[in-house]
Order: structure tokens, then C-alpha cells, then sequence
């Protein structure tokens, strides 16, 4: 349970790392395509809870880097605008933030934003930042 929380206070931090990675990059292939990826994730993963974001986190994907979703919710935000903006935040916050992940070691991330106001990009990555574990399924 202390790894698990280690792996998702890590995943979610947004300081970067002077010995980490230094590619501030965001590829296709570090978002979670397909049902059974997403079914397996929400079955198995363990949930952490942040002022402004709930993630769903699953710690050992098999694959040597990390994965994410984004989801914001459309009862919230009717227009697609502001949801593209939240969703290119999140992406932001977590892209300059995954340097501090460990190598070789990869976990999928479903992050749902939650408030019912649009937030800024620094509450946004404090958010990312102070998030805790919540053992809920």
C-alpha cells in the first residue's frame, strides 16, 4: 500500500527532477487507446483524491512508460471549449511534471477534473502536486 502511494504521489507531482528526464515531451503513445486497456484500469486501479482532480490510478502496465486519460465531465462544462482548455491544462501540468517518474516503470492514469469552475494552469499543477491516496473503489 506505501509503494502504491509512492507510485501515485509520484505520478501526479509536477516538480521536476534535476537527475530525471529531462524530455518534456507528450507522444500518442502515452494515452490509453482501446476498451481493454480503459476496463482494466477502472476494475483494478485505486483511486486518489486531489482538491481539483480524482484519479484512477493502475501502478504496473507492462510497459516501460507511463500512459494517461483526461476526462472532463460535459455536465460540468457544456461547452467544448472550455472542456479542450481543462483537458490541455491537465495534459500541460502532467507533461512537465512526469520527469520525477521512475525509468523502466510504467502506470496508467485516468485524471478526472472536478470543480465547477475553470481553474488555472498553477492550481491545476498544485492540485496535480498534493494529491492523496484514497483506498475506494
Amino acid at each position: 500500500m506505501e509503494a502504491m502511494k509512492n507510485i501515485a504521489s509520484v505520478a501526479c507531482s509536477t516538480e521536476s527532477s534535476s537527475v530525471g528526464k529531462t524530455h518534456h515531451t507528450f507522444s500518442k503513445k502515452e494515452r490509453i487507446c482501446g476498451k481493454k486497456d480503459i476496463s482494466n484500469l477502472l476494475s483494478s486501479g485505486k483511486y486518489i483524491i486531489s482538491p481539483a482532480l480524482r484519479c484512477c490510478c493502475l501502478p504496473d502496465n507492462g510497459l516501460p512508460y507511463s500512459r494517461i486519460m483526461i476526462s472532463v465531465p460535459k455536465k460540468s462544462f457544456k461547452r467544448a471549449v472550455k472542456r479542450n482548455l481543462l483537458k490541455r491544462r491537465i495534459r500541460e501540468a502532467y507533461r512537465l511534471g512526469k520527469g520525477v517518474l521512475p525509468d523502466g516503470m510504467g502506470a496508467d492514469l485516468l485524471i478526472i477534473y472536478t470543480p465547477k469552475e475553470v481553474l488555472s494552469s498553477a492550481e491545476i499543477s498544485s492540485s496535480m502536486a498534493t494529491s492523496t491516496l484514497v483506498t475506494t473503489p
